[in-house]
């Protein structure tokens, strides 16, 4: 315990935390510099979705199970899951509008147009349910996947996402962080490639607006997981678990924003187990006391 408090009171370690974090937002595809093909694979496709080609890749064979990824990441941020996981699963992976390879260059992103952007993709490849993982903004999109498009949805796992951007949800320095490069980024040229990362950068500072209440619609199964030093505050990831009527909390210690990558055995076991068996209800109890 002193270890541990002593490495949270040295601002030095914990604004080099902080910004980390933000390039694990923003930049995700660092963290696989080594990555084999995903993403690039010979055998991937284009699909028509709602005026996009939005890319896609599939492997293994069984039920249906959709990765979707964060703010400004692709389908290799799922490297470590994509083996794991086609041992079992027809695992679908995608690029979302506007990044990886599903290029989109008009002004307008939502994480709205991102959900009904997989279930077109769902439809396409003739899948009328599916089980899903979404990380960071892949979990805010699996949650309105599952609100806008019920059916869709037959049970998720969820790590980082978060219900609206402000400081009761994400941690107050990333908060503000992303706030200035928004300002940063409305000053200089505005080339295609800055028009493109102001569209995610947007995001992070004035979206999602879902509300508590809207959860209770949610009927699959949900697996809630966040890491205790992650940028999405651990009591924002309670609140989404406790308005979810058929949910279970997975917090992970000494974890932060990226569990898929520094904790993917265990959270690949702890998915795929929460996967298999079927979902009890608490009964006759808080769930979480």
């Amino acid at each position: 315990m002193r270890l541990e408090r002593n490495y949270r009171d040295n601002k030095f370690l914990k604004m080099m935390k902080k910004i980390l974090l933000l390039a694990i937002i923003f930049f995700p595809m660092a963290l696989f510099a080594q990555s084999v093909n995903y993403g690039k694979n010979k055998l991937g496709k284009y699909a028509p979705v709602r005026g996009l080609r939005m890319y896609y890749e599939e492997y293994g064979k069984g039920e249906p199970l959709l990765f979707i990824h964060g703010n400004g990441g692709s389908i290799a941020d799922f490297k470590g899951q994509i083996p794991y996981f086609s041992e079992k699963y027809r695992v679908i992976v995608a690029d979302s509008r506007a990044q990886g390879k599903s290029f989109d260059p008009r002004d307008s992103l939502s994480y709205e147009m991102m959900a009904d952007d997989y279930a077109a993709l769902l439809d396409h490849l003739g899948i009328d349910s599916c089980r899903i993982v979404g990380w960071s903004d892949g979990g805010i999109n699996a949650l309105l996947l599952a609100l806008r498009h019920p059916k869709k949805v037959s049970s998720m796992a969820i790590t980082g996402a978060n219900l609206w951007p402000d400081t009761s949800a994400v941690d107050n320095e990333i908060h503000d962080m992303v706030k200035m490069m928004n300002d940063s980024l409305a000053k200089v040229p505005q080339t295609t490639d800055v028009k493109a990362f102001r569209k995610l950068t947007r995001l992070l500072s004035y979206e999602p607006h879902i509300k508590t209440g809207q959860l209770s619609a949610i009927q699959c199964p949900v697996l809630v997981i966040g890491g205790d030093n992650d940028v999405i505050k651990p009591e924002h990831t309670l609140l989404i678990a406790k308005s979810i009527p058929r949910s279970y909390l997975w917090i992970l210690p000494n974890s932060g924003h990226s569990t898929p990558v520094v904790y993917k055995e265990i959270f690949n076991a702890v998915v795929a187990d929460f996967f298999a068996k079927p979902y009890k209800r608490f009964v006759g109890e808080d769930k979480f006391k």
